[in-house]
C-alpha cells in the first residue's frame, strides 16, 4: 500500500496467527492420521491411500478456483477476509470429525470429511497468501511479511511434533490420545487465530472490477503466458521435491541405515527446533542481496548439506546431528524467498495486462508445492525399493542400505541444485520491481524497511 507505514512486528505476528491451525492440521494429515486410521480404526492402507490421494486431488483442483474467486470478490469487508472467515468455519467443523470421529471411521465418512476439510483449508489458505502479497508493495517488506509467517508456521510445526511424543510418553501406541492432542491444538487455535489475522491489518483498497468473467482459456493463458511465474513455480517445485524426498526417507534412514530407531522422530524434531531461527537469518541475507540471490544461496547451502550426508556412517551420529542442525538453520530459505517473489511477479502482470491476479498466482504456487509433495513420495519410495531396500525385511543388505543413503542424500541435493539454477539470474530484482511499483502507484513510495 503506497504511502502507508510498514506493519509493526506485533501486527505481523497477529496477521500470521492463522498459520498455526493450518500447520497444526497439515502435519498430522500427512504423517500421523493414515497410521492411526489403519492401526486404531481398522481401515486398510490401500483404502486410506486412495482416499487421501483423492482428497489431495480435490485440494489441488480447488486452489486455482479459490484464487480466481477471491481476486474477483468485491465486498465492504474486502476480497480476502470473507472467504477466510467462511473457510475457517468449514475448516473448524470438519476438523472435529477428522480428529474426533464421533461415529468411528469408514471409507465413506473419511472421504466426506476430507472433502469439506480441504475445501475449508483452501478457502483460508489461498486468500491469506494473496493478502500477504498485498499488504505492502515494497520489495523487502514482502520478504519480511513472509518471514513472520515462516517463523509462526515453524513454531506451530514444532509444537505439533512435540504432542505425539508426549502422548507416547503417557500411553505408548495410543492413537486416540495422539489424535486428541493434535486435534485439540487445531480446535483451540482456529477461532482466536482467525480473529487475530482478520483484525490485524486492513486490506488494501479494492482494485477496479474485472471486465467480465475470465474463461478457463484466459486463466490458463495468464499463467503459462507469464514466464517469470513459471520459473518461480518450477524452482519451488524443485525445492519442495527435495524437502519431501528427505521427509519420506528420514525415518527409514535413521532406523535402518544408522541403526538408531529411538531417534527416528527425534531427529525430525531436532531439525524443526533450529528451523524456528531460519526465517530471521535469511530475512537479513535477503535484505542485503535481494530475493532471488538469497534463494540461490539457500539452495546451494542445501546442496552442500545433502551431499555431506553421503559421508555419514552408522558410527558418525554426531556428524548427522551437525548436518541436521545446519538443515534446520537453512530450512525453508528457498520457499520463503520464492513465496515473496510471487507478489512481485503479480505486480508485473498487473502492469502488463491491467488484471490483478495475485490470488490466482498464489493458488498455482500452492499447487506446485502440493504436486511436488506427492511426486516426492512417488519417486523416493519406489526408487529405494528398486535398489533393494525393504523396511519389512529382518535385515537389509549393505548394497540396499547404500542405495537408501544415496537416494536420501543425493536426491535432495540434485533437486536443490535444480531449484537454484531455475531462479538464478532472475530479472525481476529490487530495481526492476521499484520501477513497476512507480508506474502502478504514482505518488509517495512505501516507507523504508522496518525490522
Amino acid at each position: 500500500m503506497s504511502g502507508a507505514p510498514p506493519p509493526t512486528a506485533g501486527q505481523l505476528v497477529r496477521f500470521s496467527s492463522v498459520a498455526v491451525p493450518l500447520a497444526a492440521a497439515g502435519l498430522p494429515l500427512g504423517v500421523y492420521l493414515p497410521v492411526i486410521y489403519s492401526r486404531d480404526y481398522g481401515l486398510s492402507l490401500t483404502v486410506i491411500g486412495v482416499i487421501f490421494l483423492l482428497g489431495r486431488l480435490w485440494d489441488a483442483i480447488a486452489d486455482p478456483f479459490m484464487g480466481s474467486l477471491s481476486d474477483r470478490t468485491r465486498s465492504r469487508h474486502g476480497r480476502r477476509k470473507p472467504w477466510m472467515a467462511a473457510g475457517g468455519v468449514v475448516f473448524g467443523l470438519s476438523s472435529i470429525f477428522l480428529f474426533f470421529p464421533p461415529f468411528g471411521v469408514t471409507p465413506l465418512s473419511l472421504g466426506i470429511v476430507l472433502f469439506f476439510f480441504y475445501l475449508g483449508w483452501t478457502a483460508v489458505q489461498i486468500p491469506f497468501q494473496a493478502w500477504s502479497g498485498e499488504v505492502s508493495g515494497d520489495y523487502h517488506q514482502r520478504t519480511r511479511i513472509a518471514t513472520y509467517q515462516t517463523v509462526v508456521t515453524s513454531s506451530a510445526l514444532l509444537l505439533t511434533l512435540i504432542l505425539p511424543t508426549i502422548a507416547d510418553q503417557l500411553r505408548p501406541g495410543d492413537g486416540h490420545l495422539q489424535l486428541t492432542l493434535m486435534g485439540g491444538l487445531v480446535l483451540v487455535s482456529i477461532v482466536p487465530a482467525l480473529v487475530l489475522t482478520l483484525t490485524a491489518l486492513e486490506e488494501p483498497p479494492l482494485p477496479p472490477v474485472p471486465m467480465g468473467k475470465p474463461s478457463l482459456k484466459e486463466t490458463i493463458r495468464a499463467i503459462v503466458g507469464e514466464p517469470l511465474l513459471l520459473r518461480v513455480l518450477a524452482s519451488d517445485f524443485a525445492v519442495t521435491l527435495a524437502q519431501n524426498i528427505r521427509a519420506a526417507l528420514i525415518v527409514f534412514f535413521v532406523t535402518f541405515y544408522m541403526g538408531r530407531p529411538e531417534w527416528a522422530g527425534g531427529l525430525f524434531l531436532f531439525q524443526f527446533i533450529f528451523g524456528v531461527f531460519a526465517g530471521p537469518i535469511w530475512l537479513k541475507i535477503g535484505r542485503l542481496y535481494g530475493k532471488h540471490r538469497t534463494a540461490v544461496a539457500g539452495e546451494l547451502v542445501q546442496v552442500v548439506i545433502n551431499l555431506s550426508l553421503l559421508l555419514v556412517t552408522p558410527d558418525s551420529f554426531g556428524l548427522l546431528l551437525g548436518l541436521t542442525l545446519a538443515q534446520g538453520l537453512a530450512q525453508g530459505s528457498g520457499n520463503l524467498m520464492l513465496r515473496a517473489i510471487v507478489a512481485d511477479v503479480a505486480d508485473k502482470h498487473r502492469l502488463d495486462s491491467g488484471e490483478d491476479r495475485t490470488g490466482l498466482y498464489y493458488s498455482v504456487f500452492s499447487l506446485a508445492g502440493k504436486t511436488a509433495t506427492a511426486v516426492a513420495v512417488g519417486i523416493a519410495l519406489p526408487l529405494v525399493s528398486w535398489l533393494g531396500f525393504d523396511p519389512k525385511a529382518a535385515t537389509n543388505s549393505p548394497e540396499a542400505l547404500t542405495g537408501l543413503l544415496l537416494v536420501f542424500g543425493l536426491g535432495p541435493a540434485i533437486a536443490h541444485a535444480l531449484s537454484a539454477a531455475l531462479i538464478a539470474r532472475f530479472p525481476l530484482d529490487e530495481a526492476a520491481h521499484a520501477e513497476i511499483r512507480r508506474q502502478l502507484d504514482p505518488g509517495p513510495p512505501d516507507y523504508a524497511f522496518a525490522e
